[in-house]
């Protein structure tokens, strides 16, 4: 596969992740954040499971652990806090600066320096974001920023951490996505059951909803994610996150009535520019069949919430 055709792919993730606030005030219960996200993790992680038919062995279970944690369990849960405690889509625009989270933490993880043009493009990107999602925002709740501030490094760290651990030998993206999302659907469930109580009663429109998010929009979505951070370059792979936020509005507009202003459509030339800019990095080194072995000191052979999937102040990934 080429490289053109590889970004595309990877990038169908955070596109389809920016559907989840329509599909979830459409078809879902309301207030129920927690068990929406339970049921995005715990079923496309079980469902993988049964399909690549591998388990971690040796320290492959606590770094599955490690990496469904940062990327899937305590992720969606400090997302959804900040999404309520924010005005105005700010949790968005906290999850913009993904990628110079990623930038930061390459430098000593992966041994890539950051760039003027990447720190820029992260920048602009983040700008751009702002354009689209803010709104008229009232005083900041300070545990909604640091749950933002919180579910953004999670991410950002679970991308990098990623990237550093590869893969062991024999395994392919699919049972490593299955684990991440077993393990994150197992660390929420205790926390679903305890603040939000005992599942809602769900109609035909609520089971189809939370088959879409479990299949389309979680399996599907976080296996090509994944497979893209493996290939591509962390870097890269972050700075696709902005299409979420974007994708987002754009549904607003399309399925659910909602208006674009110049400025938003400014914004969103903007960050979609400084997407398309994070992709021309330097081309990382060929895969090879043993991704656990390569050097960690290569920034050529090292290569990911945001998700991110806020792109409203109400939005429940």
């Amino acid at each position: 596969m080429n490289r053109s055709a590889l970004i595309a792919l990877t990038a169908l993730a955070p596109v389809s992740w920016g559907t989840t606030y329509a599909v979830t005030t459409e078809f879902l219960p309301p207030d129920r954040p927690l068990f929406t996200g339970l049921m995005r993790a715990l079923p496309a992680g079980l469902l993988l499971l049964a399909l690549a038919r591998v388990l971690p062995r040796g320290a492959w279970w606590w770094k599955a652990a490690v990496l469904g944690a940062l990327n899937i369990g305590a992720f969606f849960p400090l997302l959804f806090l900040s999404a309520y405690r924010l005005p105005g889509g700010m949790a968005a625009v906290v999850g913009s600066v993904g990628p110079l989270f990623v930038v930061g933490l390459s430098a000593p993880l992966l041994g890539q320096r950051p760039t003027a043009r990447t720190l820029l493009t992260g920048v602009v990107a983040a700008f751009g974001v702002s354009l689209v999602v803010l709104r008229a925002a009232g005083a900041l709740d300070p545990v909604g920023v640091l749950a933002a501030v919180a579910s953004t490094a999670s991410m950002s760290t679970g991308t990098v951490l990623t990237k550093r651990w590869g893969r062991p030998d024999g395994v392919g993206p699919l049972a490593l996505t299955g684990w991440q999302l077993t393990a994150g659907g197992l660390l929420i469930a205790p926390l679903a059951l305890l603040v939000e109580g005992a599942p809602p009663a769900l109609d035909g429109r609520a089971v189809g909803g939370y088959l879409y998010l479990a299949l389309a929009n979680t399996a599907v979505a976080y296996w090509l994610w994944f497979r893209g951070i493996g290939r591509l370059t962390a870097t890269q792979v972050t700075f696709l996150g902005p299409l979420s936020p974007l994708t987002a509005a754009v549904t607003g507009w399309a399925a659910l009535g909602q208006t674009l202003t110049p400025v938003q459509l400014a914004g969103m030339a903007l960050a979609f520019g400084a997407t398309a800019a994070g992709q021309l990095g330097a081309r990382p080194a060929p895969v090879s069949a043993s991704p656990v072995r390569r050097s960690f000191s290569s920034p050529e052979k090292n290569a990911r919430k945001d998700s991110m999937d806020v792109t409203d102040p109400s939005l429940r990934r």
